[in-house]
């Protein structure tokens, strides 16, 4: 069980030459004496000394650590641990990281072990290490405010560099590790801690590039675990994100005790064809040797090629068309805590923060957007539906009712609290999205749980978040607009009958998921054992991640049938050619037990209830017999695989 949560597909044995190792104790210099009560100085030795009654425990509470400096690489194939002689050191094991480096500074570790069960007393436990690398140093960091205490540590191996040919993963996600300057730790949203930023990814290198680390977020940042942003030095393109770019974030899903709530949110806002869908992949993070838990990795909500992809302004763009885009905002209602020339209010009371350009932009620029959003709201609050002078003239209404439906689906109660919206240079529309931060939608805040009780749409209940009056903006477009309301029934309907979103298929990927991430769960609820509390915002525990996940098929089983009245749903409308051939559709091509598209763009495929088959590109081969839906960017098809 440790080598399967440790990653280990393929144990490396240890062979007469790997002997144990000695070395130079080395750790924290600060230790702490319990029977003393007192700070004692260099006593790393007493973690090699071969006494299981004594200890080695750092003075600080947290990244405490303690290892040796073996004079040249090793190849590191064993390790073994006993835990310190009292009530308390069997479980401070659990969760820590064994790590290996060949800098001093640990600013090149990687973890070679992590530690899943709790520790001996008088007895050391043994874990088999595959990692190709060869070290100088090694070490033990035990999890936070847990003062690194172990009785004893041993290394096995034969000195060699070795080669990147297989390192340690923590699970079958991603690992991601950061190991800043001094050891570190990021303190607030506004200080950047200087480090280095390593990917691991099937057992190899994906990224390693210096960088640095901050706190993101608002009420996430409260939590113990903790939110964050890492930024690279120069542009990175990560694992099979989309985009290149600098600024990634690391998203703690505290409350959210499925961890998947953003990835399912996500889904939907795909389903739903919006035209932008953030990146995110679930990964296990360490910090400064420290495991933290399982996070997603997503994009930076940022204007990017690959993320919102309009014009990045300059700060030259001062008048003219350069004057006219892109800008990249979000309705906020955490806006006034940003600078001043970073936000406005507008005479109908939606506080609207600008993301990009940086810092509100220039003078010109801010006063520009500022007075172009304000035109386009009164447009909005008069009424004023006429196609051509109306609101649509400087509003994409479309966009707006995909956002809706996303949150209404979701049951997110700061939809209209927190919404991104964007305007390119020489358009004159602003379009909604993306969507964002989901931790406690799929009914997982009290305040306004069980969501399907409510009576009408969830964000215009009074129960559900807005920022300022902005409730209202969304009320004269979704519940008046005879013709938004129109749209609103079509997209749903299509969304419904052609892309696949239905219960059966949503639920399906729940589990799916629910697979992936299991073995990482599990390390994440030792590190942070929840699951029997109600944190945050949760009107419930389930006391376990079976049944968190439960919770959430429940609640979205019965969502569709509730938003299926609300938003009319018309089971006869799609979009898909009613033919068994792909006449008209540019590039999809048929053959024996395989569907191919001749473009190279992204297709998706879908049995005929809804469920997904295949996204991706290319050919997906060895399709049973059958009926399937195949759509593209060019359109969607009925097709006969025979």
């Amino acid at each position: 069980m440790l080598l399967a949560l440790a990653g280990l597909a393929f144990p490396m044995m240890v062979n007469a030459a790997d002997g144990k190792l000695d070395g130079t104790p080395i750790g924290s210099e600060r230790g702490y004496d319990y029977e003393q009560k007192a700070v004692v100085m260099n006593v790393q030795g007493r973690a090699f000394d071969g006494d299981f009654n004594t200890y080695f425990a750092s003075d600080v509470r947290s990244y405490g650590w303690v290892g040796l400096d073996l004079g040249e690489p090793h190849i590191i194939t064993r390790v073994g641990w006993a835990a310190r002689n009292d009530g308390v050191g069997p479980g401070r094991m659990v969760c820590g990281i064994i790590q290996g480096a060949n800098s001093s500074d640990f600013l090149d570790a990687l973890p070679i072990y992590i530690i899943t069960e709790n520790g001996k007393i008088g007895a050391f436990d043994y874990g088999d290490v595959n990692c190709t690398r060869g070290f100088r140093y090694v070490r033990f960091v035990s999890t936070g405010d847990s003062r690194c205490n172990v009785a004893e540590l041993e290394f096995y191996g034969h000195p060699g560099e070795g080669d990147d040919s297989h390192l340690m993963q923590v699970t079958n996600l991603p690992t991601v590790i950061v190991n800043t300057v001094d050891a570190q730790e990021p303190y607030d949203k506004e200080h950047d801690i200087k480090g280095n930023i390593i990917i691991i990814n099937e057992n190899c290198i994906d990224t390693e590039a210096s960088g640095t680390i901050r706190e993101r977020g608002n009420a996430s940042r409260q939590f113990p675990k903790k939110p964050w942003r890492i930024k690279f030095d120069k542009k990175q393109n990560v694992l099979d994100a989309p985009a290149k770019a600098k600024k990634w974030t690391l998203i703690n899903n505290y409350g959210d005790k499925t961890l998947m709530r953003n990835i399912v949110a996500f889904e939907i806002s795909r389903r739903l064809d919006m035209k932008y869908v953030p990146y995110c992949q679930p990964v296990d993070v360490i910090l400064n040797g420290e495991y933290k838990g399982c996070y997603q990795l997503c994009d930076q909500m940022e204007v990017n090629s690959g993320r919102v992809n309009i014009t990045e302004m300059e700060t030259t763009d001062i008048e003219g068309d350069a004057l006219t885009g892109g800008y990249f905002m979000e309705i906020d209602g955490y806006a006034d805590q940003e600078p001043a020339n970073e936000w406005f209010a507008t005479p109908h009371q939606t506080p609207v923060t600008i993301k990009s350009p940086d810092d509100g932009g220039t003078p010109e620029q801010y006063n520009y957007i500022k007075n172009y959003f304000q035109e386009m709201e009164e447009l909005v609050y008069s009424r004023n539906f006429d196609p051509v002078a109306g609101y649509r003239s400087m509003f994409d209404a479309d966009s707006f009712l995909r956002f809706f439906m996303v949150q209404e689906l979701s049951g997110n109660p700061d939809g209209f609290w927190s919404t991104y919206m964007y305007k390119d240079r020489l358009d004159p529309i602003i379009y909604t999205g993306p969507v964002w931060d989901f931790d406690i939608a799929f009914d997982n805040d009290s305040r306004v749980y069980p969501v399907n009780n409510i009576s009408g749409f969830l964000g215009f209940s009074g129960r559900a978040s807005s920022a300022g009056r902005f409730r209202e903006f969304a009320s004269c477009i979704i519940n008046s607009d005879i013709q938004a309301i129109e749209e609103r029934g079509r997209i749903w309907s299509l969304a419904r009958n052609d892309n696949g979103l239905t219960s059966s298929d949503m639920l399906a990927f729940i589990d799916e998921w629910a697979n992936v991430l299991d073995k990482s769960q599990t390390l994440n609820f030792k590190r942070w054992p929840i699951l029997n509390k109600q944190v945050h915002m949760n009107p419930r525990a389930a006391g376990s991640y079976k049944g968190e996940v439960d919770y959430l098929k429940q609640y979205l089983s019965s969502r569709f049938t509730r938003l299926d009245q609300l938003m009319g749903y018309d089971p006869s409308i799609s979009s898909v050619k009613n033919v068994f051939a792909v006449d008209g559709i540019e590039g999809i091509c048929v053959q024996g037990g395989s569907i191919e598209v001749t473009t190279g763009e992204e297709f998706s495929i879908y049995a005929p209830d809804g469920h997904i088959v295949f996204r991706g590109q290319g050919k997906r081969e060895s399709l049973a017999p059958g009926l399937y839906i195949v759509r593209t960017a060019a359109g969607s098809a009925k097709v006969m695989v025979k």
